[in-house]
């Protein structure tokens, strides 16, 4: 099931939207995969500025290559490597992915639905929002899996975040929808609190029958904590919703 466009037409350009999926791509691109030359890329990016649970439950410890030295002395050598420290890679993790279908399939929510959330608050106020869901994501996945040594990296639990604000403020927008059943396909239009809903239970049947996400490389419990911070805090954040999102579906009265 892949959303293809909602029915809501937003008030103003979604600057800050279109300003998280630019800075995603080039950092795949450029960052994670060298296009310019930036030297080492690839898995090294990911383990390095990827958010890895045992570092951020167990700060220093896993820096230690001799166990008589001190944790100045691990620190300084991990600095002196480029390697940065457990708490910065909480924000950088969120812009890192593991393949470009992991990047493409969540830069199209994040443009589906993130125009409109962006659209419902102060512009600043949604950057605030999107980090904050981003946060909630990785410390449920923290949780789940504190002795972790694969780093969580995407910006799906952000953007989870988004889709959890986008099922309580528009449950009953519009969602053109991409269903696929094996080989055969169809577009139909769904209401969007029955597109996230079903993408809801797809995080949760997995996460509870493989809560580390060792059998597909999918940080469920991440895209839970997204989406339940979006859901319950959203009301929060947002100080102009779109009320009268449903005015086009409306039966004309003469």
């Amino acid at each position: 099931m892949i959303p293809l466009k909602d029915d809501i037409p937003t008030r103003r350009f979604p600057v800050i939207t279109v300003a998280l999926i630019a800075i995603n791509v080039i950092v795949y691109f450029v960052f994670e995969h060298g296009l310019w030359g930036l030297g080492e890329f690839g898995n090294e990016r990911v383990f390095d500025y990827g958010a890895i649970p045992e570092e951020i439950t167990h700060p220093g410890t896993n820096c230690f290559t001799d166990p008589t030295m001190t944790f100045i002395q691990c620190r300084a050598n991990a600095i002196a490597s480029g390697q940065p420290p457990y708490w910065v890679t909480v924000f950088t993790s969120m812009f890192l992915h593991g393949s470009l279908l992991h990047l493409g399939g969540n830069m199209l929510f994040l443009w589906i639905f993130g125009n409109n959330i962006e659209d419902s608050m102060n512009r600043l106020v949604f950057i605030g929002f999107y980090i904050l869901g981003g946060l909630a994501a990785l410390a449920l996945q923290v949780v789940t899996d504190p002795s972790s040594m694969v780093p969580t990296v995407g910006a799906s639990g952000a953007i989870a975040g988004v889709l959890g604000a986008y099922a309580r403020l528009y449950p009953r927008a519009r969602v053109v929808t991409l269903i696929i059943i094996i080989i055969f396909f169809t577009v139909v239009t769904l209401p969007a609190v029955l597109v996230l809903g079903l993408w809801f239970l797809l995080q949760l049947l997995p996460a509870f029958s493989d809560p580390t996400g060792a059998g597909g490389g999918v940080a469920y419990f991440a895209h839970i904590g997204g989406f339940l911070f979006g859901l319950l805090l959203i009301k929060v954040f947002a100080t102009n919703v779109h009320e009268d999102y449903e005015r086009a579906h409306r039966i004309p009265v003469y």
